[in-house]
């Protein structure tokens, strides 16, 4: 049996769209705030579905965001059954997704490296 289904592939990303639209439109809660869905994995039979998200905020807030929004799953996931042409619609799962900031750290890494080597090479 394959891991990622195409049809399990496709569902995730129109639950990103979706998700992403709601999210910005209809979700009001000051806790959650500016959301970016990052990425969607479904579950192969389509019962799970875990959405990576970050926000503007960081990861000092990461851990109230997951709790709102897993808040929020059920009423996200009633409105993803009214856009969405499913039979059922995944269980929600909110992980923060750190891998933005993982970056910029390693990419400020690199150049304070950078900077350094050309100054002891001067």
């Amino acid at each position: 049996m394959k891991k990622h289904s195409q049809r399990a592939q496709r569902v995730a990303d129109q639950i990103q769209r979706e998700l992403a639209e709601l999210l910005r439109e209809e979700v009001k809660d000051p806790r959650v705030g500016q959301v970016t869905i990052t990425a969607v994995e479904a579950s192969a039979d389509l019962s799970h579905a875990k959405i990576f998200f970050t926000q503007l905020t960081g990861r000092e807030h990461a851990v109230e965001a997951v709790e709102t929004l897993q808040r929020t799953a059920g009423y996200l996931r009633s409105a993803l059954s009214r856009r969405l042409q499913l039979y059922s619609v995944p269980q929600l799962h909110f992980v923060y997704d750190a891998s933005i900031e993982t970056g910029m750290e390693l990419s400020q890494l690199i150049d304070d490296a950078v900077a350094a080597d050309r100054k002891h090479s001067s």
